[in-house]
């Protein structure tokens, strides 16, 4: 039977509530909605739920294969020992919209002249809309010798942009005894910027704390000329290097892992010839980062040469198919690609879609907000805001890049708990109903 359902009714042990799921068990089904969501991560689990709300049942489609949902914004402080991988982990059973259906599918091909997608699984699914929320993946491959040191656990090589690593970047930082400890930031878009030097802050003092500091060199290697993107943050950023004694080296790629020397090889961003090898007792890697092959699959003219989805950068849809939009860190957009960027781009893509559909008025323009807390111990954090071309934008009335307790709070605790409760159930759009009561009368 083409279109066999079966219902999965299960009791969601943070709501405390039965909810009821739709999930394709056919193969070589073909399926239609009024919107299709691919990707069922922030972005895409966001949307689902917004839509969900507004269309009939079932009108809403969601693809997405992993049977697991993570905050990974809290991967570094699963990578610092304050926390767990399993905390950071939901099925994704629990924060998928109930009235939407689930396709356990990842999409092989996007045709948006025939407004179709295939998956890897030979379903054929039929949409009105569309929106793309793929996210991005760690390219392993591209660095020789990554995913071999990556594999052994004895190797001193661990990233946190993984669930599958995060804890064997805690498990490092205990069996570190003392030598050199290198942190790294690829030539590539990535997930959360600022969590290569956060690992790296945490390195610092989880090593200050067991008595081995002394004994250690951390360095950071970054591709960017800079810290931080934003002037303001970098100001702030800097203080934290010197205190802590972290030489950064600027300019500077990871090209080659060697466990069985423990040695990395980097080569500079100016002039690719120039390379150096560094011996390391713990390193930790930034992987390249890439959009799904998806977006180049099937000759569709979705993405540009690097794979990432075409979008106009204010109203988030597409600058060909005007039924198609993009959230999150699969667009193209030049904004920082975090969690908080997905929160104020929903409620664009909410209205604009909206109107698409028609039945709303006008667009919303997105304004490249985006947040990263940057925590720099167990106890402080620089809670970093900002839009297109840098232009900090605080929530609060001080000065959000001095180090503060509360912003650490707020990120171990607060945040995640906005996440599961709010922000994945589509009631979530970003912290600007915080500012308009804090000040009512700013623009």
């Amino acid at each position: 039977m083409n279109n066999f359902l079966f219902k999965l009714s299960f009791l969601s042990t943070n709501a405390g509530i039965f909810r009821h799921f739709s999930v394709s068990a056919a193969r070589n089904a073909n399926y239609s909605c009024k919107l299709l969501v691919v990707g069922g991560g922030s972005g895409g689990c966001t949307m689902a739920a917004k839509f969900a709300r507004r269309l009939k049942k079932d009108s809403v489609i969601v693809l997405e294969p992993s049977s697991d949902h993570y905050y990974q914004p809290l991967f570094t402080l699963v990578g610092a020992g304050v926390t767990s991988v399993a905390a950071t982990r939901r099925s994704a059973r629990s924060v998928l919209p109930s009235a939407a259906q689930w396709v356990q599918d990842s999409a092989e091909s996007i045709h948006p002249k025939e407004n179709v997608v295939k998956t890897t699984g030979g379903h054929t699914i039929n949409y009105e809309y569309l929106i793309v929320a793929v996210g991005l993946v760690n390219d392993y491959a591209k660095v020789p010798g990554l995913t071999e040191a990556l594999k052994d656990r004895n190797s001193g090589v661990s990233t946190i942009y993984s669930s599958d690593y995060c804890e064997k970047t805690w498990s490092d930082f205990k069996n570190f005894k003392g030598g050199e400890a290198v942190f790294t930031y690829p030539d590539t878009p990535i997930k959360c910027p600022g969590a290569p030097q956060k690992i790296a802050y945490m390195a610092d003092s989880y090593f200050t704390k067991t008595n081995v500091r002394s004994k250690s060199n951390i360095t950071y290697n970054t591709c960017l000329p800079v810290i931080f993107g934003v002037k303001k943050y970098a100001d702030a950023l800097m203080k934290v290097v010197e205190r802590k004694k972290i030489k950064v080296n600027y300019k500077t790629v990871l090209k080659e892992v060697r466990p069985d020397k423990k040695e990395a090889v980097f080569y500079n961003v100016d002039d690719r010839s120039k390379e150096s090898t560094q011996a390391y007792s713990l390193l930790h890697v930034t992987p390249p980062m890439r959009p799904p092959r998806v977006l180049l699959a099937g000759g569709a003219a979705l993405a540009d040469a690097a794979g990432f989805l075409t979008v106009d950068k204010f109203s988030l849809q597409h600058t060909t198919y005007p039924n198609i939009f993009g959230i999150g860190d699969c667009t193209d957009t030049p904004n920082s690609k975090t969690a908080a960027a997905i929160a104020k781009q929903a409620a664009v893509v909410e209205h604009n879609l909206q109107t698409a559909m028609g039945g709303g008025g006008g667009r919303r323009a997105y304004d490249g907000y985006g947040a990263c807390p940057l925590v720099t111990s167990y106890h402080t954090c620089v809670l970093a805001e900002f839009l297109y071309d840098g232009v900090p934008h605080e929530t609060f009335p001080i000065n959000q890049a001095r180090e503060s307790m509360m912003a650490y709070y707020m990120k171990r605790d607060l945040f995640p708990f906005i996440y599961w409760n709010f922000m994945l159930k589509g009631h979530y759009n970003g912290p600007e109903f915080i500012r308009k009561i804090i000040n009512p009368f700013a623009k």
